[in-house]
């Protein structure tokens, strides 16, 4: 069952879908981020809509939203000014939201995961630094062109635990973000990348495969 809202967010009410999975006993929640506001990007991207319905099958309590200045949200639509820490925020305002009204469903603090499409993808990386989310999903993160930083991972052996698991997904065709950026981000990381042959920035006739990635790779 899905659902639109308004929830509040740093510069004005955030336009939202949010969607509860069959089961009784939800697995987390997802909070999804869609492309680059100035070229057309929404939460209703086919790359994001397959992110949302991979994360319901996949039983989360699942949010795709529009940042500032898209469509229905409130506020001024990104300008650069600021490197998209806006949409940082209004990541964390989405994710404290949807939390503290699902709670209740959890016996303690509910796992989150943070995923997002080509200029979402970056900004979650930011947004990670902040929530601490324990599994991070990127789709042609474009991490060179906002300068993301590192997922950073514990040092101490005891804390291994606590770091997020990282799913990155990547076409070899994509002349948006080109692969050889992810890597070189991904790389000193130790993050592996999965890679879709013939896929290009949107994974055209391959969102089933994009899907089938996250199902595979994200089940308990």
């Amino acid at each position: 069952m899905s659902r639109n809202l308004f929830i509040d967010g740093p510069a004005g009410k955030l336009e939202a879908v949010l969607a509860e999975p069959a089961s009784p006993s939800p697995r987390g929640i997802a909070i999804i981020a869609h492309p680059h506001p100035l070229y057309g990007g929404t939460m209703n991207n086919k790359v994001v809509h397959t992110l949302f319905k991979s994360f319901l099958e996949l039983e989360f309590i699942t949010a795709k939203f529009n940042f500032r200045g898209v469509e229905q949200s409130e506020g001024s639509l990104y300008s650069g000014n600021d490197d998209g820490m806006g949409e940082v925020e209004d990541v964390v305002a989405v994710a404290e939201a949807v939390t503290a009204e699902y709670a209740s469903r959890f016996n303690s603090s509910p796992p989150l995961c943070l995923a997002g499409f080509s200029f979402g993808g970056a900004i979650q990386v930011f947004a990670a630094q902040r929530l601490k989310p324990q599994q991070v999903v990127l789709v042609a993160p474009a991490v060179e062109r906002l300068s993301a930083p590192s997922l950073s991972f514990p040092q101490d052996a005891q804390d291994v635990q606590s770091a997020p698991r990282v799913l990155i997904i990547q076409g070899d065709q994509d002349d948006v973000v080109p692969l050889k950026t992810v890597l070189d981000w991904a790389a000193p990381q130790e993050l592996p990348i999965v890679v879709v042959p013939g896929a290009e920035h949107f994974f055209h006739r391959r969102l089933h495969i994009l899907k089938r990635i996250v199902l595979d790779s994200c089940r308990p």
